[in-house]
């Protein structure tokens, strides 16, 4: 069975993320473990780290979580002075997700801006090079996510992001330490049909052809406010988006529909059978007072097979 989860909000202390995923009835968390806008990062409090690793051990979290890194980081960067600052701000994203234990780091692999794909391709590959030189014997796997492929950012199929962790593998000859994050919406607006089962199977079958299912470590499921193909980054919730609900089935199908979905395929693919399936889906509560994810996480799990 499936690992679901939700990215919790880390405000007012880092083990309320933990709090709120079991009164949820979660199975896992993501978190970001600092402020994601922010290049300045003061050192992880013991007190707090403390707290969450007491709390993860209480709910039996251990080797499940998940961390997603910084938006502010550029690994593709043509720029020097962004370059390392990347480098420097994603060696402490990895630092942090040690001493929490967290053994899941997620990234968009970067954007090569004013350079061209194959350099950017190459600065990162140089950038992990160094990370995991700093980070020798570290047991965190920086995971490498799908993207819609908008501007000049890489990862949008899979055959690139294939070709991106074998020349991470080549330069760093530590293929443990590199896995990839598979988001449903961004692989569906970046041209992959993730809206019915079958299409959605064939996708897999894709990604495991230039990837490996098995270096797969987390899935964030999210549904797609708008068109397969449309490059456009906008998470919307389970059945309600271009995945879950195509645009012609009304609400009466809707439930019918989100069975013959894409999201039935993923959260039923065998080898993803104890992968941490993060849900990325808009926060807050419906008029009744009832929380979105607890909402998502029913739709999800009521796929299973």
């Amino acid at each position: 069975m499936p690992l679901f989860g939700s990215h919790l909000s880390i405000a007012g202390g880092m083990v309320n993320a933990i709090l709120e995923g079991e009164r949820l009835k979660l199975d896992t968390v993501q978190v970001f473990t600092k402020n994601q806008q922010q290049w300045r990062v003061k050192p992880l409090d013991p007190s707090a780290r403390d707290d969450w690793l007491t709390e993860l051990r209480r709910v039996g979290w251990q080797g499940r979580t998940v961390s997603h890194a910084s938006y502010l980081i550029n690994l593709a960067s043509p720029d020097d002075e962004l370059w390392n600052k990347s480098i420097d701000l994603m060696t402490v994203e990895i630092e942090r997700c040690a001493q929490l234990e967290i053994p899941y780091l997620v990234h968009h692999p970067g954007a090569y801006t004013t350079s061209t794909r194959e350099q950017g391709l190459k600065r990162i590959a140089l950038a992990y090079k160094a990370l995991l030189k700093r980070t020798s014997g570290v047991g965190v796997v920086v995971c490498l996510e799908d993207t819609v492929g908008s501007g000049s950012n890489l990862g949008r199929t899979f055959e690139e992001l294939g070709t991106l962790r074998g020349m991470i593998v080549e330069k760093t000859g530590a293929p443990e330490r590199v896995g990839f994050c598979f988001d449903t919406c961004h692989a569906h607006a970046g041209g992959y049909d993730m809206s019915g089962r079958a299409s959605a199977d064939a996708a897999l079958d894709e990604f495991d052809h230039h990837c490996g299912l098995a270096n797969l470590k987390v899935v964030h499921l999210n549904d797609s406010k708008k068109a397969m193909g449309s490059r456009a980054d906008r998470h919307e919730h389970i059945g309600q988006g271009t995945i879950g609900r195509p645009v012609d089935v009304d609400g009466k199908h809707r439930r019918q529909a989100l069975r013959e979905s894409g999201f039935a395929a993923v959260v039923n693919r065998p080898e993803l059978a104890r992968v941490p399936m993060i849900l990325e889906t808009p926060k807050g509560e419906d008029e009744k007072g009832r929380a979105y994810d607890a909402q998502n996480l029913r739709r999800v799990r009521g796929l299973l097979a």
